[in-house]
C-alpha cells in the first residue's frame, strides 16, 4: 500500500536528479517538501531554478543538520548518499521512515518492473528491453539509473505499461517493499569499493533487487557467474538463466542481450520479435559510440566506463591498435588485472584526472604513457601518437566527478573537442 504523505513534511537529503524528481513528486502528492544538500548555497540555489524549485523556502545548504533532518515526516535519500550516512541515522533514532529514491517511487507505482543491475551493461541491457516491449507493441518506459528518475515518471503509469528500469547497487541499499517482476542481475566485479566496504558488501547489495520477489516473480541469472548460482539457490522467484555453455546464438553478439531476451519472453515477447530489434540496434551514447574519423584514425566515446571490466570490454571489442585515454577518480578499483591485454592491445596511454597516479602504477612499466592535463590536452596528446589505422578511444574506468558533473557532460565534451580537431 502506498504511503500517503498529504500535508507530511518530507525532506529530501540530496539535489541531485533523484532528488529533484522526488521533490516534484512529493509536491504533487500534497507533501510540504524539505531539501538538505551539503554543497554551497549558491549551487543549490541555481539547482532550484533550474528544476523550477525555487520557491522552496525549507532548504538548508552546506552541511546536513541534525534538527532539520528529525523535523520531518519521511526522509528520502538520493542515491549518492549512502544509507549509514548522518542524515539517515539521525532519521532513523526518531522512527522517523528513510526510503530511497527507487523505493519512494515504487510506493505509486501502479505497473509491472523489469529490474536491471550488474557491475557492467545495465544502460545498455536496459535500454534495450525497453525497445524490445515497444516493438511488440507495449508501452515501456525507460528510466532509474540509466538517466530519468523513476520519480519522474510514476504518476503517468498505468496498469498495462510496463518499467524498464536501471538500479545500481546505492539504490538497492534503500529498498524495502520494492518487488520487480522481472528482476535481471548481468554481472558481477569489483566496483564502488570507495562507497562498500568490500566486494562482498557490494555483491549483497545488488542481491537485494531479488529480496522481495515471490514465486510469481522471475529472476534472470548469468550462468556463467559462480556467484549467481549460488544465489540461485537461496532465491524464491523462478530462476531463468542465459549465458549458458552449449546453448549459444551465434545471431545475439553480445551475452547481455540474451538476458534482455529472456527478461521479454517472460513477459509475453516472441523471442523473433526481440532479435529482430537487435539486428538494427546501434548501441547508446557515451558507450563503444563511433565519432568520427580524421586522417585515418578512429575516435571512439566510451565515457560510460567506470570500472576495470568496462574498460577491459572497450580493449577486446576495438580491433585496431588503441590510443587509449583513460583516468578521473578511482573507486578504489585495481587496474592490475589489465595489464596482459593493455600490453597486447594498447599502442600507447595517456593518463588525466585526480587518481592518474594509480593508472601509471599499473601500466607505465609495460606502455608508452604519458600525462595530460586535462581532457582537451589528453586529446590532443592522443592524436599526435595516432596514425592511420588507429583508434582513439576514451574508456575512462573512473568516475567523472574530479573535472565534470557526470559522465555525460564528460562524453559530450570529448565529442566537442574531437569534432573541433
Amino acid at each position: 500500500m502506498a504511503i500517503d504523505i498529504k500535508d507530511k513534511i518530507v525532506t529530501i537529503v540530496g539535489l541531485g536528479r533523484s532528488g529533484i524528481a522526488s521533490a516534484h513528486l512529493a509536491l504533487k502528492l500534497g507533501a510540504k517538501v524539505k531539501i538538505s544538500d551539503a554543497a554551497p548555497r549558491e549551487k543549490i540555489r541555481e539547482a532550484l531554478l533550474r528544476a523550477n524549485l525555487d520557491d522552496l523556502s525549507l532548504i538548508e545548504s552546506g552541511q546536513h543538520t541534525k534538527e532539520f533532518i528529525q523535523e520531518s515526516d519521511v526522509v528520502v535519500l538520493s542515491p549518492g548518499v549512502a544509507v549509514n550516512a548522518l542524515p539517515a541515522f539521525w532519521a532513523r533514532e526518531r522512527n522517523i521512515p528513510v526510503l530511497g529514491e527507487i523505493e519512494f517511487a515504487w510506493q505509486y507505482c501502479p505497473c509491472d518492473v523489469v529490474a536491471v543491475t550488474g557491475t557492467n551493461g545495465k544502460t545498455t541491457t536496459t535500454t534495450v528491453i525497453a525497445e524490445i516491449l515497444k516493438a511488440s507493441g507495449r508501452n515501456a518506459f525507460l528510466c532509474g539509473n540509466i538517466g530519468t528518475p523513476f520519480s519522474q515518471y510514476v504518476l503517468d503509469l498505468k496498469k498495462n505499461d510496463i518499467v524498464a528500469l536501471e538500479v545500481s547497487s546505492f539504490q538497492l541499499e534503500t529498498i524495502e517493499t520494492f518487488k520487480p517482476k522481472v528482476a535481471v542481475f548481468l554481472n558481477f566485479s569489483q566496483n564502488h569499493l570507495d562507497r562498500h566496504q568490500d566486494l562482498n558488501e557490494y555483491f549483497t547489495a545488488k542481491a537485494r533487487i531479488f529480496m522481495n520477489q515471490t514465486r510469481n516473480d522471475f529472476a534472470v541469472l548469468n550462468f556463467y557467474e559462480p556467484l549467481h548460482r549460488d544465489l540461485a539457490a537461496k532465491l524464491s522467484s523462478h530462476i531463468l538463466y542465459y549465458n549458458e555453455p552449449g546453448v549459444c546464438d551465434p545471431s545475439v553478439v553480445n551475452p547481455n542481450f540474451l538476458a534482455a531476451i529472456a527478461a521479454c519472453s517472460v513477459l509475453g515477447v516472441p523471442v523473433d520479435v526481440a532479435k529482430r530489434f537487435l539486428a538494427t540496434f546501434k548501441g547508446v551514447e557515451h558507450r563503444q559510440e563511433f565519432v568520427r574519423t580524421l586522417d585515418g584514425v578512429d575516435y571512439v566515446n566510451d565515457s560510460k566506463s567506470t570500472t576495470v571490466e568496462s574498460g577491459r570490454l572497450a580493449m577486446m571489442l576495438i580491433q585496431k591498435p588503441l590510443i587509449f585515454i583513460c583516468g578521473g577518480r578511482n573507486k578504489h578499483l585495481d587496474f592490475s588485472s589489465l595489464r596482459e591485454i593493455a600490453r597486447e592491445k594498447i599502442k600507447k596511454m595517456i593518463v588525466f584526472g585526480q587518481d592518474k597516479e594509480d593508472l601509471k602504477h599499473a601500466f607505465s612499466d609495460i606502455l608508452p604513457l604519458e600525462e595530460g592535463a586535462d581532457l582537451e590536452d589528453a586529446v590532443c596528446k592522443a592524436r599526435a601518437a595516432a596514425q592511420a589505422g588507429d583508434c582513439v578511444v576514451l574508456s575512462p574506468m573512473c568516475v567523472s566527478f574530479d573535472m565534470f558533473d557526470n559522465f555525460e557532460h564528460r562524453g559530450r565534451e570529448f565529442k566537442r573537442i574531437v569534432h573541433q580537431l
